[in-house]
């Protein structure tokens, strides 16, 4: 098991940023490639981006390519989301998972989950 633990979400001003940190405890967190994903009100859960189990190589959806970046460090089980220049159209809870794959896009490629935390870009 991995237990997954999403900060750092909050109400931010159009063009602002935003740093979410995604703790894990359990099981060996450099085994797992780390994915974030949101969820808009009334909208699909998206896939956002992944960064391998080394922190090596990234992946990323076309929209936030470029404004958004993950990165790890494997020695506080942490994984990070940076995010500049936000969107209004940003808005949703922001979730981070744990998988096999560092390609992994779907959300059933994922095997662990955390609670999810709120991003507000106010236009």
């Amino acid at each position: 098991q991995v237990q997954l633990v999403e900060s750092g979400g909050g109400l931010v001003q159009a063009g602002g940023s935003l740093r979410l940190s995604c703790a894990a405890s359990g099981r060996t967190f450099s085994n797992y490639a780390m994915g974030w994903f949101r969820q808009a009100p009334g909208k699909e859960r998206e896939f956002v981006g992944v960064i391998s189990w080394s922190g090596s190589r990234t992946y990323y959806k076309d929209s936030v390519r470029g404004r958004f970046s993950i990165s790890r460090d494997n020695a506080k089980n942490t994984v990070y989301l940076q995010m500049n220049s936000l969107k209004p159209e940003d808005t949703a809870v922001y979730y981070c998972a744990a998988g096999q794959n560092y390609r992994a896009t779907m959300d059933y490629d994922y095997d662990y989950w955390g609670q999810g935390t709120q991003v507000t870009v106010s236009s």
